[in-house]
């Protein structure tokens, strides 16, 4: 059930939406509640669930001296969209009490009364099964793995009611890409995707406690657990350690593949030169920055990517 806006108007973008989005742009009115549960309007985040499932394709294509699979990229850019919105809809749907307490998220769908929890679930099982049309499209061994991560994904939205460091779980969640793309490419997993998803996590907690910087005075208030709560006065600090561990197992990871050659060592460079000018700029009391800072996280992936992709590429030319 929609409820629709006062006056039949199309309500502003939310505080933390990416401003003209064409898709608010040109979505009906009744489409909007939908397009911002899904965050279509914020797609940072698919980019940030899609992007170790792309390293992790691009590392198999290393490790097999072989392009990046085009199919797989594919099929994971519409995974990672499909299942991101399924993600924040059910999400949302269990967070709509808290979120209607706090200022960046009382005025989504739900808490708002823009939809009800009816449309919300059945929006929810649409999306969900789009991102299993694309899993079966995946080997038997990486069809089981990716159902395992449901796990995962179901527990998350109630971690920030009973741990300091709900962060970590949705490392586990936002991360699992990166054990995908190889397992996608070879129907097993080794000791690099490990390695690369140990990395994943730390760079998801680390840009995760950036965006949180933006509710810290609400979630205290709320009394909702995060690391930007946990961490305090040492976020930078925290921030910093969390993505020179990103860097260190990501290395390692390229390490064990056969990876370390000059192409993909410039792209991890560059990830850790951005990683770098994010700390610097990093202003625990400027919410306003850190969602700027966050976003940008989608460079510091790509950035990776490109040097991972350019690498498979040059192996196979040569």
């Amino acid at each position: 059930m929609i409820v629709e806006p006062q006056g039949g108007k199309t309500p502003a973008a939310l505080p933390d939406a990416m401003p003209n989005q064409w898709v608010l742009r040109h979505a009906p009115a009744a489409w909007v509640p939908f397009v911002e549960l899904a965050r279509l309007d914020r797609p940072v985040g698919w980019w940030l669930l899609l992007l170790p499932c792309w390293w992790s394709t691009a590392l198999a294509g290393i490790a097999r001296q072989a392009p990046p699979d085009p199919w797989h990229l594919a099929l994971f850019f519409i995974g990672a969209v499909a299942m991101r919105g399924a993600g924040t809809t059910y999400n949302d749907l269990v967070d709509r009490d808290i979120d209607a307490k706090v200022a960046r998220t009382r005025g989504r769908p739900l808490p708002s009364g823009r939809i009800g929890t009816t449309g919300a679930k059945i929006f929810l099982a649409a999306q969900a099964f789009v991102g299993l049309a694309v899993l079966l499209c995946f080997n038997r061994f990486a069809i089981l793995l990716g159902f395992s991560s449901l796990i995962i994904v179901g527990i998350y939205p109630f971690m920030k009611r009973v741990t300091s460091w709900p962060q970590a779980v949705l490392g586990l969640a936002f991360a699992f890409g990166a054990l995908m793309g190889w397992a996608a490419a070879f129907g097993s997993l080794a000791l690099p995707p490990i390695l690369l998803y140990l990395g994943a996590i730390a760079w998801t907690i680390g840009y995760d406690t950036i965006y949180a910087l933006q509710d810290l005075s609400d979630d205290m208030i709320a009394g909702v657990k995060s690391t930007a709560v946990t961490f305090g006065r040492h976020v930078k600090l925290a921030v910093a350690l969390l993505y020179g561990v990103c860097v260190f197992f990501i290395a390692l990871a390229m390490t064990m593949a056969g990876a370390m050659k000059p192409v993909a060592i410039m792209g991890l460079a560059g990830m850790a030169a951005h990683f770098i000018w994010q700390i610097k700029r990093l202003d625990p009391q400027d919410p306003a920055l850190a969602l700027k800072l966050f976003r940008s996280n989608r460079d510091a992936g790509l950035l990776l990517f490109a040097g991972l992709a350019g690498e498979a590429l040059r192996a196979t030319l040569m």
